[in-house]
This record gives structure tokens, C-alpha cells and sequence, in this order.
């Protein structure tokens, strides 16, 4: 599946760090850090730009917060590009210097539909100062068409390079994924349109390709699949998937082979019946991540009758 646009971003400890509250240590980004850079990876998400005014970094890891002397032992001079996430009303703009004194590249913005005038604000201000921007449509199963479409109108009005079909819970199938993608290239000529699933119904990687195969050219994907709840499109695979010469599976390998199988030992993601029934109700894995916590994290029918109310009058 070789096509020359196509760019791979891997949200590894972005995505990964809603598991451990970004709690990883410098040697484990190092490491990541150093075998995306031989993957031929072009983007590495190392974490969150939050405001630490308006969150507590208390319990929370430098991953969530991305300062710059925090990045810049991690980081050399390559190729691969840096990207940080921003969540609307969690960044201080204030925070996030202009593009000639930091080391991201790019600055991606996490938005509902309802708050898409403040990512588009936020657009403005970050492309003013340099980065390369995306807007991330979260949540997007939940949201009416015509609020959908409005949205897009806006955004086709400013310079935002990417805008991303975010498959929050895990929910969407091929066919809606065709759909989607359809939509967004047609409200959004000249832009580049990206994909970030989760594998609730193990369907991040078979869904990636098919916004491959509908024009999507930015492909979020992490190591080992890690990532909140039931994880994200497996990097490995997608490498593995794509005929770019330039991409390189044995150092991936390598990483999960000496970081993540470890690491799997010590915190929990993947493909489970909790997520897997939070993905096919289309709901937020926060219920299935919080009974996963508990001694009843393997009671499937009880789970599933709380979610449903099935049982009940049975």
C-alpha cells in the first residue's frame, strides 16, 4: 500500500500515558524515542501540552505537561517530528512558545464538535507561531451529521493542515469509516485527513486501512497497541502493512520485545469484553477501565446487564 502522502504518526506515550497518568520514565521515551527514529516513524506525539494553572500535577507525569527541558534530553536533531497534544480549556496558550525556540513541530488539538470555534482559535494562534496544527474531531460516533457538517464547514475556512476521524470508542465500522472520510475530503479540499482508532472491536488496524484506501494519509498508531482501554492501531502491524521502504519493523520489534512485553506485566491495554462491549454500545470505556480495577473485572453478564439493563424484569 505504498502511496508517497502517507505519514505515520505514533501517539505511543500521548496515548499511552491515559493508562499510567504519563508516569513513564525518561530511559522508556528514550528508548521509544530512538526506535521510531530508526522505524522512519515521521511524527512521535511525546505527550500532552496541559496548563499546570489549570491541572494538578500532582500524580500526574511530565507526559501530561511536555515542558520543554523535560523534552529536550529526550529529543535530537532528526528527521522525526515532534508533536504534542492540547485539549481545549486545559493549555494556557502562554505556555507554548513560538516554533523557533522549541523542539515540537506540531500541535495537535483535541475538540468536541460543540468547541470547534475554540479549536479554531487555537489554529489561528498556533500556526501564527509556527507549528504545524491538526484538529482531532473526538468522539465523532456521538455527533449529529448536521452539527458534523457544520463544523467542517468551518474548519475548511482556516489553515489547519490536518483534520482527524477520531473513532473515540472504538465503535465505527468499515462502512461508516468510508463514510466519513468521504465526508471530510469533500468539506475539506487540500487538506490532509487523518485517522486515530481504538480497538474495542479489534478493528483499528483493519479500519486504518480503510481510510487508506478512501484517501486518509495521516495514520495515528502506537507500539504494541498501547493506549486508554482497549488500545489503538498496533504500529507493527501498520508498518508491516505499508510498502514504504523507508519503514523498518525489525526495531519495533526490538522495543516491545525489551520495553513493552515487560511493561504489559505491570500495566494493563488491549482487547478485553468490557471494552469490547463499551465499543459495540458506542460508549465511553471509562465504566469498562474503572470495573477493570476491581475484583469483579471478569463478571462479563453483570457488566454488561449494568450497561443495558437487560436483566432486569427477567
Amino acid at each position: 500500500m505504498y502511496r508517497k502522502e502517507i505519514k505515520v504518526l505514533d501517539c505511543t506515550i500521548r496515548d499511552g500515558g491515559l493508562i499510567n497518568k504519563w508516569d513513564f520514565s525518561d530511559k522508556f521515551v528514550k528508548s521509544v524515542f530512538n526506535a521510531l527514529y530508526k522505524t522512519g516513524v515521521d511524527y512521535m506525539e511525546i505527550g500532552y501540552k496541559a496548563s499546570k494553572k489549570i491541572i494538578s500535577p500532582d500524580g500526574l507525569g511530565k507526559w501530561r505537561f511536555c515542558d520543554e527541558e523535560d523534552i529536550k534530553p529526550i529529543a535530537k536533531e532528526t528527521k522525526m517530528k515532534l508533536a504534542a497534544m492540547v485539549d481545549i480549556g486545559r493549555v494556557d496558550p502562554s505556555d507554548i512558545k513560538p516554533k523557533k525556540d522549541s523542539v515540537l513541530d506540531m500541535i495537535r488539538i483535541a475538540t468536541y464538535v460543540k468547541d470547534i470555534d475554540k479549536a479554531i482559535d487555537l489554529v489561528k494562534l498556533f500556526n501564527d507561531r509556527g507549528y504545524e496544527t491538526t484538529v482531532n474531531i473526538m468522539a465523532i460516533s456521538n455527533e449529529r451529521d448536521q452539527d458534523l457538517d457544520e463544523a467542517l464547514t468551518q474548519l475548511s475556512k482556516t489553515a489547519v493542515g490536518t483534520a482527524y476521524v477520531v473513532d473515540s470508542f472504538g465503535s465505527l465500522y468499515s462502512e461508516q469509516i468510508e463514510f466519513l472520510v468521504k465526508k471530510y475530503k469533500s468539506f475539506l479540499p487540500g487538506k490532509t485527513i487523518g485517522i486515530h482508532a481504538h480497538n474495542n472491536t479489534q478493528l483499528a488496524f483493519g479500519n486504518t486501512i480503510e481510510s487508506i484506501i478512501h484517501g486518509a494519509n495521516m495514520l495515528d498508531a502506537t507500539v504494541y497497541g498501547i493506549g486508554r482501554g482497549a488500545g489503538n492501531c498496533p504500529l507493527e502491524l501498520l508498518i508491516g502493512f505499508l510498502k514504504n521502504p523507508k519503514f523498518k519493523l525489525r526495531p519495533l520489534l526490538d522495543l516491545i520485545e525489551t520495553e513493552f512485553v515487560p511493561l504489559r506485566n505491570k500495566i494493563e491495554w488491549g482487547y478485553l469484553i468490557p471494552y469490547a462491549l463499551t465499543g459495540i454500545l458506542d460508549q465511553h470505556p471509562r465504566t469498562a477501565m474503572a470495573v477493570r480495577q476491581t475484583d469483579k473485572k471478569d463478571n462479563y453478564v453483570e457488566y454488561y446487564d449494568s450497561l443495558t439493563n437487560d436483566y432486569i424484569g427477567k
